[in-house]
């Protein structure tokens, strides 16, 4: 059915049936009744718009382009979606989502099927905040990335991300606070060098406590830098810290998964969270409130990331703006923090 079938079978002009079928018929004045006879008659013939025509007609496509590592099978970061998917219905767009997985080839090609069908704009997103190059293909292109650092610093594309830094110094001074002193690092520390490499949260992160302390003129008890954050790396160096003779004071866990390891040590010394040991992380992991006591955390806000890089890519204002966008992370204050008991 086209839009000339649709006037011809109400009685309108093609020019009428077209503003009321684009939502200008206030705007033009058609009568009311006119407008609900165009609107019954595509109804029943099942009329639909070509959008591909309309696009070229108004230059825009009222699509958007998410493009992502993983994404997409990441129950952690997944809410980054949720939250692009929200921002583009506020905008009246659609959201078509790739993911590659890596593979390079494979984002390259998602990057043309994008542009092929002519969005409006490229979301490059990452799971784990990390530095990237804007894609050749997508130079000059209306891009945000989301949770991603653009490669070496610059600023010459705009990019949302997780304000790490302040995460960072909000969790060393949340124990300062406490009256701890004696603050342990595992994961990374206790010197700015000692960060696993290419880990830009960790980096960052270590930056905001170590500047915290030296606010305060202290530096870290201790650090253990871990090339992999697992429950059960964390496990080991909070028993290698136990076994050292710390039998108390606090510790920074650099995620949730270090800290859900650094719990069982503790219990396993016989000693108890956070009487012995209050302890602060960052992700607020699923099960960070189901551990007992609950995990005290700075959570990643995966879906105001998503939302925020929407309404950056589409806001006009922001057109040919460069520079990083930096978003707190919440404090999930739960049970694992308690004042200091040394005296």
């Amino acid at each position: 059915m086209t839009l000339a079938d649709v006037a011809r079978a109400a009685g309108m002009s093609r020019t009428t049936a077209s503003l009321v079928l684009s939502g200008r018929g206030d705007e033009m004045r058609i009568a009311e009744a006119s407008q609900e006879r165009i609107r019954l008659v595509a109804a029943e013939l099942g009329y639909r718009p070509n959008m591909i025509s309309a696009g070229l007609r108004s230059g825009t496509s009222r699509t958007i382009g998410f493009i992502s590592d993983t994404v997409a099978t990441s129950q952690l970061a997944g809410d980054m979606i949720k939250g692009a998917l929200e921002g583009a219905r506020r905008h009246g767009h659609l959201l078509f989502i790739g993911e590659y997985e890596g593979d390079e080839s494979e984002r390259e090609r998602l990057i043309d099927a994008m542009l092929d069908r002519q969005v409006d704009g490229v979301i490059m997103a990452s799971m784990f905040t990390r530095e990237r190059r804007v894609p050749r293909a997508l130079a000059s292109r209306n891009v945000v990335l989301l949770n991603t650092l653009p490669d070496g610093g610059g600023t010459d594309v705009r990019a949302i991300l997780p304000d790490e830094l302040d995460a960072g110094r909000r969790a060393a001074r949340l124990l300062l606070d406490q009256g701890h002193r004696r603050i342990h690092l595992i994961g990374a520390g206790p010197t700015a060098s000692d960060v696993p490499r290419d880990t830009v949260a960790g980096r960052e992160r270590l930056g905001g406590i170590l500047g915290a302390l030296s606010d305060a003129g202290l530096s870290p008890a201790s650090g253990r830098e871990l090339s992999i954050w697992l429950p059960v790396d964390g496990w080991k160096a909070t028993s290698d810290l136990i076994a050292s003779g710390v039998r108390s004071g606090a510790i920074i866990a650099f995620n949730d998964r270090i800290a859900f390891g650094a719990y069982q040590a503790i219990a396993e010394a016989g000693l108890r969270v956070p009487q012995d040991f209050s302890i602060v992380s960052f992700d607020d992991h699923q099960l960070a409130g189901w551990v007992h006591p609950g995990l005290t955390t700075f959570a990643i806000p995966h879906f105001d990331l998503g939302l925020q890089a929407v309404e950056l890519l589409l806001d006009p204002d922001a057109a040919g703006a460069t520079g990083v966008h930096r978003i707190p992370l919440p404090l999930r204050n739960r049970g694992s923090v308690t004042a200091s008991q040394d005296t």
